[in-house]
C-alpha cells in the first residue's frame, strides 16, 4: 500500500534521503544501460544474428565516452589476415 509507505516515511524522516539517492542511482544505471544498448554497435542482445559485432565497428570513430588525441592507422598484417579468413 502506498499510504502505509507514506506513513512510514512520516515517522522515519531519516529514510527520505536514502530513498532519494537510491532512486537517483537506479535511474542513472537504467539510463546508462539503455544509452549503451541503443548507441554502441558492439553491445548486442542477439548473438546468433550478429556473432562478431566487433567486425562492424568503424575504427576511425572513437568508442570510448571520452577520447583524447586518438589516431588510428590500419595494421597491414591484420587486414591481410582478415581478407584471407573471409
Amino acid at each position: 500500500k502506498m499510504s502505509g509507505f507514506i506513513q512510514m516515511l512520516k515517522k522515519k524522516k531519516e529514510l527520505i534521503p536514502l530513498i532519494g539517492f537510491m532512486a537517483f542511482a537506479a535511474t542513472g544505471a537504467t539510463s546508462a544501460a539503455l544509452y549503451f544498448l541503443f548507441t554502441k554497435p558492439d553491445v548486442i542482445l542477439n548473438k546468433s544474428r550478429n556473432p562478431e559485432p566487433w567486425e562492424r565497428l568503424d575504427p576511425s570513430k572513437p568508442q570510448k565516452l571520452i577520447t583524447i588525441n586518438q589516431q588510428w592507422k590500419p595494421v597491414e598484417e591484420l587486414e591481410l589476415v582478415k581478407r584471407l579468413t573471409k
